[in-house]
């Protein structure tokens, strides 16, 4: 085939847009057809068929913009590529011998071939994804792209990556072939200016049209899931990425930054707490600059007017504190939390269950503060909101932020942080080790494990060296604290022989779930004929819920967990704490046990102190919403300086929205405006943690 020129079987010449308008019109042909089969697999049931013609129609701009985009990239890339990788046949043109052309044609079709294999495998990977996460490419797509090994890992054991890979190879090439054939660019035929000039408008309309849909677009639907199927899958991964570090004040409702650090104040206030400053002043001008010599004045004042001395008594023994976060391990597995199957009572935490109902309080009316592991971290760890964007376990001012671990060592404690996985995943050697751990055990210090997952050692091998850790930490005569972070609930579900009757290779997520509690429950048996285990008290708390379902646009049903506390110095018998909380109340609670004085900057609180579900409001995060929840009331805020008003009961799965908020919403609305302002004001500008030493008033 003589590429590029007009032969006698081609059915059509080759013209100077027949070539990427072919392009595009392929990409918007295939986009229509995924979002339609997405629409019939994942739509909400009771949608007329008119409605679903108009959804469908109405959802075609945003893809004609990213097609034109998409277009215009894989052109301008495959040409940057044939170019460079042509330029050593250059060295022939002196001896008469020229293969620049030829080359450069061959490569921009090899490079073209390339780029039409690696979009099929996208939309093939926005099904996957969307069949998991309810979602459009998300944060956690952009996320998954900085850890190939577990990434490739996961999905070689989760899916079948031969027939994808043998797909996209045959499609591609297809496509290629039909494109090349009858549509051939246009090589020579027109002059080189106005190729250039063509070239040059349709990127500005293509960036241009892309950039419209991300400023002005909207959801179509109040509806998350409809809001996510009438999304363009490019264009949600390119605001993911775009919005990583937002400028909260930009797109986020505020209020008065003085007004903001004095409502915050006021909702950390509990009998007994003693603030160490009195009240942020006033800050005039209202927005100086960031470098202004005032502005570092009044931060520091903002800091210190939620700075709070909990009170304690110095004569208890410093118990040594456990917790462990488990992977993705969400009420709806938990029977002693309701679980029920064809209406009748189920469980497949069986020994969990023993454990809350004979030794353990259970929180029954506890939120995960998001859908991400950091999330759950930086929540349980730092009692800190989950700001829009990235966790702070991720951002680049964490250096120095506040932790139950910086408390405890405060106190004489040893500290100590186990994970499962690599340190570097999840930036969980970062955070540990400057923030207040002193060592971090992770999958590289595990010799000969029993079992390893796509994700690290299995949940067997991390607790039991926890054991042995604990007890040298016993042995050596100090109070210590000790976290996990598991990770064999986890597709692909993997986990050793042996342990519970299903077999692994079904790598189900019920039966990983009844593994994780297999070695919770081994733990807890081995923990007993510990030394050490009268003066421990252990937590066990989900990281976050399995998945994200539901048609709100922060659905709470998904974001409930469980959590267990076991204290043999301190109670013996089983209860149930119905206080709503969520995690960012863990740390104040497990130190309010404890029973100790220290200081604070967090944001949670203690849910055993008296009147407490006076006190609490759940904080969570999805996507770029962040939300506040308080006794049956949500209210939502969304990029753009959005706000949604819910109502409902969590565990109903059935929250509706409401129109027209009363006086209680809105001063949920306000109180949760102030919350995010606050802890975005404190970790932007580095002063989320306690001064050292502590100023005594």
């Amino acid at each position: 085939m003589n590429d590029g020129s007009a032969t006698k079987g081609n059915r059509l010449r080759p013209s100077l847009l027949g070539f990427p308008l072919a392009v595009a019109t392929l990409t918007l042909i295939a986009w229509q057809l995924l979002r339609i089969l997405l629409w019939v697999r994942f739509a909400p049931a009771g949608i007329s068929f008119f409605d679903s013609l108009h959804f469908l129609g109405s959802s075609a701009f945003a893809d004609v913009a990213f097609a034109l985009l998409g277009t215009s990239i894989l052109i301008g890339v495959s040409s940057l590529l044939a170019s460079l990788l042509s330029l050593p046949t250059l060295v022939l043109f002196p001896f008469g011998i020229r293969v620049w052309t030829p080359s450069w044609r061959i490569l921009f079709r090899i490079a073209v071939t390339v780029g039409f294999i690696i979009g099929i495998f996208l939309l093939i990977s926005e099904w996957y994804f969307f069949a998991e996460f309810e979602s459009r490419f998300n944060t956690v797509a952009i996320d998954y792209l900085i850890y190939p090994h577990e990434v490739f890992t996961n999905l070689k054991e989760s899916y079948p990556l031969p027939l994808i890979g043998a797909s996209c190879l045959l499609g591609g090439i297809g496509l290629s072939l039909l494109v090349f054939r009858c549509w051939p660019p246009a090589w020579n035929e027109t002059p080189r200016t106005t190729r250039f000039a063509s070239a040059t408008a349709w990127l500005i309309l293509s960036v241009g049209a892309a950039t419209l849909t991300q400023v002005t677009g909207k959801p179509l639907s109040r509806q998350r899931v409809i809001g996510e199927l009438g999304a363009n899958g490019w264009a949600s991964a390119l605001k993911a990425s775009w919005s990583r570090n937002l400028s909260y004040p930009d797109f986020y409702p505020v209020i008065d930054r003085a007004e903001a650090f004095r409502r915050v104040r006021n909702l950390l206030a509990e009998p007994g707490v003693q603030f160490i400053s009195p009240p942020v002043p006033d800050l005039s001008p209202p927005l100086p600059s960031s470098a202004n010599p005032e502005t570092d004045t009044w931060l520091d004042a903002a800091r210190d007017s939620l700075r709070r001395r909990i009170p304690g008594d110095t004569n208890k023994p410093r118990l040594n504190l456990c917790i462990i976060t488990e992977e993705s391990l969400g009420s709806e597995f938990w029977g002693s939390l309701g679980r029920t199957r064809d209406g009748k009572p189920d469980t497949l935490t069986p020994r969990m269950d023993a454990v809350a109902t004979r030794e353990g309080l259970l929180f029954t009316h506890l939120l995960a503060n998001g859908n991400r592991t950091i999330r759950g971290l930086e929540a349980i760890y730092s009692s800190f909101p989950p700001l829009p964007g990235d966790s702070i376990l991720a951002r680049d001012r964490t250096e120095n932020v506040e932790t139950i671990a910086r408390v405890l060592k405060r106190d004489g404690y040893s500290t100590l942080f186990l994970y499962a996985g690599h340190g570097t995943f999840d930036y969980i050697r970062s955070y540990s080790l400057r923030n207040g751990w002193d060592r971090l055990v992770e999958e590289s210090d595990f010799q000969n494990p029993a079992f390893r997952t796509a994700w690290g050692v299995s949940d067997e091998d991390l607790l039991q060296r926890g054991i042995l850790e604990m007890r040298a930490l016993h042995d050596a005569g100090k109070p210590f604290f000790t976290s996990f972070m598991t990770v064999s609930n986890h597709r692909p579900f993997t986990y050793p022989k042996g342990r519970i009757p299903e077999d692994p290779d079904a790598r189900q997520r019920d039966h990983a779930v009844k593994y994780a509690d297999w070695s919770l429950g081994d733990f807890f048996d081995r923990a007993r004929t510990q030394p050490f285990w009268t003066n421990t008290i252990f937590v066990v708390i989900a990281d976050h819920g399995a998945r994200v379902y539901g048609s709100q646009t922060i659905p709470l049903k998904s974001y409930q967990i469980p959590c267990v506390v076991v204290a043999p110095a301190l109670f013996q018998s089983s209860r149930r704490i119905d206080v709503d909380g969520s995690q960012i109340d863990i740390a104040p609670t497990v130190l309010g046990m404890i029973g100790r004085p220290y200081e604070s900057l967090f944001f949670g609180h203690d849910l055993l102190a008296s009147g407490a579900n006076e006190r609490t409001r759940c904080l969570m995060h999805h996507n770029r919403s962040v939300a506040v929840y308080r006794r049956q009331q949500q209210v939502v805020l969304g990029l753009n300086k959005s706000v949604e008003y819910w109502s409902g009961e969590p565990a109903s799965g059935s929250m509706s929205r409401l129109a027209a908020p009363d006086p209680s919403a809105l001063s949920l609305r306000d109180d949760g405006i102030a919350l995010f302002q606050a802890a975005d004001e404190l970790y932007t500008a580095r002063r989320f943690s306690i001064p050292s030493p502590p100023v005594h008033p």
